[in-house]
């Protein structure tokens, strides 16, 4: 099924010098659905990112009206096989999980709506920002859908029974509500969005890009262990970063008193 009657990319990427890419999913008119296409040039531009060593913060945004507004389900409905759905299903999994396994920051810039698998995208991601007006939802419910894998997503950031409550109701929340339940870090006049972002993103890059790396990548895996393994992998893991020149550099900086010298160890 054609995701566009131009040659225009389905995912747009831009990157600046400071080594900030940002990546827009690009069917406006479908709200960006995540058709099977959109899927696969998403992937390709995470497993991009992923390459570049100069990468140090993805910002995640929508073109038009809104974030994401899940999958297409017009796509879903013209193939109805279990093994299409679970090659699907599958396919949309590697795409969560590689935001997760970049050794950089992923930010989500939430507009509009960011409904079902969109709202899985924000969850995913390690950072969100939305808009004053935006709504979210996981609403597969409304069409008989559980939203089981955004529900995976969605209970690593919420209490249980608020995860559930938007699993089982498929109610939207607002902005304000999702910054108050865990789902966003930052809610943002709509005209100060970007501005917000910047925010972020500026905290970030003034940081040695291997603290933020080594840090990133041990914060997932320790969730998922017990705290016995979980204090044994963070205990090597700051030992290993204590090797990095950055981290001995800002050491030595804070027992001198002086400013570390970033550029030289990074």
């Amino acid at each position: 099924m054609a995701d566009h009657t131009t040659d225009e990319p389905l995912v747009l990427r831009e990157r600046d010098e400071r080594g900030v890419t940002r990546l827009t999913l690009n069917r406006p008119k479908a709200f960006n659905a995540l058709s099977e296409g959109l899927l696969d040039a998403l992937q390709a531009e995470l497993d991009a990112v992923a390459a570049d060593e100069g990468a140090r913060v993805v910002v995640l945004a929508g073109a038009g009206r809104a974030f994401c507004a899940g999958h297409d389900l017009k796509e879903m409905r013209a193939d109805p096989s279990l093994e299409y759905y679970d090659a699907l299903f599958e396919r949309c999994t590697r795409v969560m999980l590689s935001i997760q396994r970049l050794p950089v920051p992923v930010i989500a810039r939430v507009h509009g709506i960011a409904t079902a698998a969109g709202c899985q995208l924000v969850a995913m991601c390690d950072l969100a920002v939305a808009e004053r007006s935006a709504r979210l939802a996981v609403s597969g419910i409304g069409v008989g859908l559980f939203c089981s894998t955004p529900g995976v997503a969605l209970s690593r950031n919420l209490s249980r029974k608020a995860a559930f409550e938007m699993l089982v109701t498929g109610a939207f929340i607002s902005a304000q509500e999702a910054m108050e339940k865990g789902l966003v870090n930052r809610v943002a006049d709509d005209e100060r969005l970007d501005d917000e972002i910047e925010t972020l993103v500026s905290a970030i890059v003034a940081r040695p890009r291997a603290a933020v790396t080594y840090g990133k990548a041990l914060f997932y895996r320790q969730l998922e262990v017990g705290i016995e393994d979980a204090y044994a992998d963070a205990g090597h893991t700051m030992a290993c970063n204590m090797m990095e020149p950055s981290a001995l550099e800002g050491v030595q900086a804070f027992i001198e008193k002086r400013e570390p010298d970033w550029d030289a160890h990074r």
